[in-house]
């Protein structure tokens, strides 16, 4: 590995933070795993697209989530559902934060999928609004407000209250 080019090096350092996008982002470890791979094969396909010097970090994160994006249009395909609990190999948490995760993660699994992005992007991998416009390829205004949006509907979810429908929520002036 140290005979590698620095970008291969910045490239395999991204590896977990993926790894960890990828798991939030989409309910199977599979196909978690699945989108990390398809994520680094198109980037080291087109790695000469990379500008040397800027984020790889988010250069990544752009391109799962284009892949993401294009999988959740197409339609599914039949898979099979294999024992995950045979390659875990995680501390058992205690049976509370067991439920809380539980929760936490069906109640993100509800977020429409570009507040959930947004909001994985920020709070999971501390990527700042700028990195995540730059990522996602919208303006910051959209990233704060998707955000905004996801973190009151996940409070409201993990609250366990159903959210209001958009007609019943009062819009606030601001003059």
């Amino acid at each position: 590995m140290e005979n590698l080019p620095e970008q291969d090096h910045l490239l395999i350092a991204c590896i977990p933070r993926l790894r960890r996008y990828a798991r939030a982002l989409v309910s199977d470890h599979a196909q978690a795993d699945d989108l990390v791979q398809d994520t680094l094969e198109r980037a080291w396909n087109k790695l000469a697209l990379w500008r040397n010097g800027s984020d790889m970090r988010a250069w990544l994160f752009g391109i799962m989530h284009n892949l993401h994006v294009n999988q959740v249009r197409k339609p599914a395909l039949a898979t099979v559902a294999m024992d995950e609990d045979a390659f875990a190999q995680a501390v058992r948490a205690s049976q509370s934060d067991q439920l809380e995760v539980r929760d936490l993660h069906g109640a993100l699994q509800l977020l429409p999928g570009d507040q959930r992005a947004v909001l994985l992007l920020v709070a999971l991998e501390q990527m700042s609004y700028e990195e995540v416009a730059n990522t996602l390829d919208i303006p910051i205004g959209t990233v704060m407000s998707r955000l905004a949006r996801g973190r009151e509907k996940l409070r409201v979810l993990m609250q366990g209250r159903a959210a209001a429908p958009a007609s019943a929520v009062a819009l606030k002036v601001v003059k």
